[in-house]
């Protein structure tokens, strides 16, 4: 069967384009997060970040997390970055200070 100029036999799936679409990041922040986060004293900020970046790569595989593949990385650094901060600092109404 001969082809007309121009078109290709290949077709696509109507109504996706033809560039990749970046995915919704999952570690999106809630708005909530973010605001703690932003409350915390400068150096409780750099505990949770330093945990959060070290976290994340040492739970990628499911294995190493406790509750396997129920977590995602995100949620488990997440939760180990809260624990590295809440080691150091309390809340004492509305202000993070140092233990």
């Amino acid at each position: 069967m001969a082809q007309k100029k121009g078109k290709s036999n290949t077709s696509k799936p109507k109504g996706k384009s033809s560039a990749a679409k970046p995915k919704a990041k999952s570690s999106a922040l809630s708005a909530r997060t973010k605001k703690q986060i932003d409350s915390l004293p400068e150096h409780a900020r750099e505990i949770y970040k330093e945990t959060h970046a070290n976290a994340l790569k040492q739970y990628q595989k499911p294995e190493k997390r406790r509750g396997g593949k129920k977590q995602s990385a995100e949620q488990v650094a997440h939760k180990a970055a809260w624990a590295a901060v809440k080691r150091k600092y309390e809340k004492q109404g509305d202000t993070w200070v140092e233990k």
